[in-house]
């Protein structure tokens, strides 16, 4: 995949996923979007519903003083992994809570070869930066979500995927990651298609959510983030 950096986008709406990086846009997302709960936005992420797991269950409703700080430190966290992972994509999403998180992209052309799950070397190059870009924000909470193309069907497809999440799992919890911090680690097979095609490089990836957890989210609450 070519270098990308994050791109800004503007405001995240609560009907589009957003990408924002200059300092300030995810203050402002974080804001607007904080007091907002429940799974639409979590669909957004993934269009699966599945993906509402990705945030913290909070219980209750997140001011918008609160959000802005979660939103600058995630500001903070994408232009840590865009500077620290040049072969992926990184971009600012928004979480089941409203909350502003990242997600980071790896393509099977980074991270795996065709119809396989075994890290290549440059892959775990890659995944040993990002280890350490994890454990220097502890306080974010991951979900790994692995994802195959359409060439197969979902006998294939499915446990592959899972394969693949599981396999990026393992590494970073070889160089140091929790177990604690990687809360989910999910396979979907096709679902989810970033390209309407097949054959389909783009689609055979794994993608890294660092979001918010409740210990961040209760730093935020009581202004010590």
């Amino acid at each position: 995949m070519k270098n990308m950096k994050v791109m800004a986008a503007g405001m995240c709406m609560l009907t589009v996923v957003s990408c924002q990086t200059k300092q300030g846009t995810g203050a402002l997302a974080g804001g607007g979007a904080g007091a907002v709960l429940g799974g639409i936005v979590g669909n957004i992420i993934g269009k699966n519903t599945k993906s509402t797991a990705i945030g913290a269950a909070i219980g209750g409703v997140i001011g918008s003083g609160a959000g802005a700080l979660i939103g600058r430190h995630m500001d903070k966290v994408a232009r840590e992994a865009s500077q620290q992972l040049p072969n992926a994509r990184v971009d600012k999403v928004t979480d089941a809570n409203g909350l502003d998180c990242v997600k980071v992209t790896f393509d099977s052309g980074i991270l795996f070869p065709l119809n396989k799950s075994a890290l290549s070397a440059s892959a775990k190059k890659d995944l040993t930066k990002f280890a350490g870009l994890m454990k220097r924000n502890s306080n974010c909470d991951v979900a790994i979500q692995g994802y195959t193309d359409a060439s197969g069907n979902d006998n294939i497809n499915i446990p592959l995927s899972q394969s693949r999440a599981n396999a990026v799992s393992s590494y970073l919890k070889a160089n140091g990651v929790s177990n604690r911090q990687i809360r989910s680690v999910e396979g979907f097979g096709s679902a989810n298609p970033i390209e309407n095609k097949t054959v389909s490089q783009a689609n055979r990836r794994v993608e890294v959510y660092l979001y918010a957890s409740s210990e961040m989210i209760r730093q935020a609450n009581n202004g010590s983030l």
